[in-house]
């Protein structure tokens, strides 16, 4: 444990105290520390409304204090806080200060929480201020990083969609590859895995791609994720591949010329999507024009400046298509200088978001460049050769009957360097005050079974006594990222509810000694989280839904033939009621058809409706408990969806459910 006082935070300030009136009536102090570049916001509720708590949020990386003051809506943190009778407290992670990895992984975000017992001590008066830490996928691993390295900081944390310490990049790396191999096949997948489908992913597939994609799910990553494939890209890959390139610069050589390794194999796929191209770049484009003129990449665009350059347009078109390049310039102003490439397609060089932008100043249409993606087809099985000596299960596919790695092994294990650079520590499962941690079943970053590995890291510490400190929560239908509105709302739900219910009942665990609902029961098959059906059985905080259509998870109908359809929602003992049943018939992600419903632990709607289009279609139910029975609670509304599948043929077609 660290000291109580830290040493690098001796000068605390304040230059802002002053009332503000938006999100909500709150008190706003902001400050920081005269011996660094630690900066925090601080938003006080009126005394009138204020419990004796905080919530800090705990951001990936070090950014602004001021983060919050933006948001709306569920996701509105100040807000939340204020409504849950606590102040709220953001940092700048501790900015640009220079020091070890100890002092942005924790310590600045410590010093912060102490500091602002004083200030809430000059706000209200002498009183415990009891004090609660949160943070996701990054911010996920600093959270656990100062609860197992300070002491009487905060009293509990709720860590959410978290990796292992051998995440990074090993998460990212298998699913490169399967994206790679299975490009072309995605669909199919996606369609086999939906409700009503086949069930058999692997149906048509050739070996290697069979292969690639035994290994992704055996490595953890849930196959209902796949409908993203089209947008979701490398991710936070980019933001490794120069760590990589640094610790273990060796391994992109040894792939392509050394037995065991994927590129040194000669009938792999992998030579093919080698791509070594050369040429002239013919025009610089920016993000207004890339939008319009790249059609299937208009997603790498989004939420950058209308004129700034987001890629390259090739003078020759690239033989053929990579996620993820290198490219160097080789003549003109910038010759030398290498930029990353998010993707290439065609003739379209995509810049990735990870390149500083003065890297591209003096690039110019007519400059000669190279993109090698060499080093990246070498990335996308690197997880083969990190298997680490034991306790992660899933690498147990590259061991032979003795227990030892069958492929050739990497000198050092790069996923704990990942984790150590991330927060200033590893995890160990040996943390003080209490937990809760939030996972989600389709999270494609933080692959499911790794909160399961952090619960047995906290297990063989607390033994027997692990549910007196520690639950954990899966919630299904929900990926990595805490946005209320998810990418495809009729495949997927937001889990701010939990998240906020998380810390709720947190504070009531620690200050009046109540315990939270049961940890989500599971079972972990082949590196997949199961769950139970019933909420009952499943426990956690989320409702369970059951959604068929004549009576199960596919109808064959023909146009204008009515289906019946019946949502059976429940939610697991002592959390609440169901408040709100919503449809999404016509597949459009809006749920504009609203059931009227007495808020009970159990409801059950039916509906019949007929399509007039030929096709397939689905069906969305979307349901949403509260803990107090409350359908205009904003903040710990808790949704789960489920769909069906309803084919429609033609007036005139056969009987469609003879077809089958």
């Amino acid at each position: 444990m660290t000291e109580t006082h830290d040493k690098d935070f001796q000068e605390p300030y304040v230059d802002v105290d002053e009332w503000r009136d938006t999100p909500v009536r709150h008190r706003y102090v902001h400050g920081g520390f005269a011996d660094n570049d630690t900066r925090f916001s601080i938003y006080f509720p009126p005394e009138e409304a204020y419990q004796g708590r905080f919530f800090q949020h705990i951001t990936p990386v070090p950014g602004s204090e001021h983060q919050a003051q933006t948001a709306h809506g569920q996701e509105d943190r100040i807000s939340f806080a204020v409504s849950s009778g606590a102040y709220f407290l953001e940092t700048n992670g501790g900015g640009s200060t220079p020091g070890d990895l100890t002092f942005a992984g924790f310590r600045a975000n410590a010093a912060a929480a102490r500091h602002s017992r004083v200030v809430a001590e000059q706000v209200y008066g002498p009183h415990r201020t009891y004090g609660y830490a949160y943070g996701g996928s990054g911010g996920g691993y600093r959270t656990i990083a100062g609860a197992e390295n300070t002491d009487g900081v905060w009293d509990g944390c709720v860590p959410y969609v978290v990796g292992s310490p051998m995440a990074m990049p090993n998460v990212f790396s298998v699913r490169m590859h399967a994206q790679r191999v299975l490009r072309d096949r995605l669909d199919s997948i996606v369609d086999a895995v939906e409700p009503g489908g086949s069930g058999d992913m692997y149906e048509g597939l050739d070996p290697q791609e069979r292969a690639a994609l035994a290994e992704v799910t055996a490595m953890g990553f849930p196959p209902r994720s796949w409908f993203g494939h089209h947008t979701m890209g490398m991710h936070a890959f980019t933001a490794l591949y120069g760590g990589m390139l640094m610790v273990d610069p060796s391994y992109f050589e040894d792939f392509w010329t050394l037995p065991g390794y994927l590129g040194a194999d000669p009938e792999s796929s992998i030579h093919p999507d080698r791509l070594r191209h050369g040429c002239e770049i013919a025009a610089m484009v920016a993000s207004k024009d890339a939008a319009r003129s790249a059609q299937g990449v208009d997603h790498a665009f989004r939420g950058r400046g209308a004129d700034s350059v987001v890629a390259l347009r090739l003078a020759a078109p690239a033989p053929c298509d990579s996620l993820g390049a290198q490219l160097t310039v080789r003549t003109g102003q910038a010759a030398g200088r290498s930029l990353i490439l998010r993707e290439v397609r065609g003739d379209l060089a995509v810049l990735d978001e990870q390149n500083d932008a003065s890297v591209l100043e003096g690039v110019e249409p007519g400059d000669v460049v190279d993109i090698d993606n060499s080093n990246f087809l070498a990335a996308q099985t690197y997880h083969r050769h990190q298997v680490p000596p034991e306790g992660f299960a899933v690498w147990d596919r590259f061991r032979d009957e003795s227990g030892k790695p069958v492929p050739p092994q990497r000198p050092q294990l790069m996923g704990p360097l990942f984790s150590l650079g991330a927060a200033g520590a590893v995890q160990t499962g040996a943390f003080s005050g209490k937990m809760i941690v939030v996972a989600c079943l389709l999270d494609r970053e933080a692959f499911p079974w790794q909160a399961d590995w952090y619960r047995s890291a906290v297990a063989e510490h607390l033994g027997d006594a692990t549910d007196e400190d520690f639950r954990l929560w899966y919630v299904d239908n929900a990926l990595h990222g805490d946005q209320e509105r998810q990418e495809d709302p009729t495949r997927s739900v937001s889990y701010l509810g939990v998240l906020h219910q998380a810390l709720r009942d947190l504070s009531g665990w620690v200050e009046q000694g109540v315990p939270p609902t049961a940890s989500t029961d599971f079972a972990i098959l082949d590196g997949q989280v199961e769950v139970p059906p019933s909420a009952a059985g499943r426990r956690g905080v989320q409702p369970v839904v059951l959604l068929t259509a004549d009576g199960t998870d596919r109808a064959d109908v023909r146009a204008g033939e009515p289906v019946s359809l019946c949502a059976v929602a429940e939610v697991p003992p002592g959390t609440g009621k169901v408040v709100a049943v919503q449809w999404d018939i016509e597949g459009e992600g809006t749920f504009p058809v609203t059931e009227e419903v007495v808020p009970a632990r159990r409801v059950q709607v039916e509906r019949r409706h007929a399509f007039s289009s030929p096709g397939v279609h689905f069906v969305t139910v979307r349901v949403r408990s509260q803990r107090e029975g409350d359908a205009s609670e904003v903040f710990t509304r808790v949704d789960n969806i489920a769909r069906v599948r309803v084919v429609v043929a033609d007036q005139d077609a056969p009987d469609p459910g003879q077809e089958r």
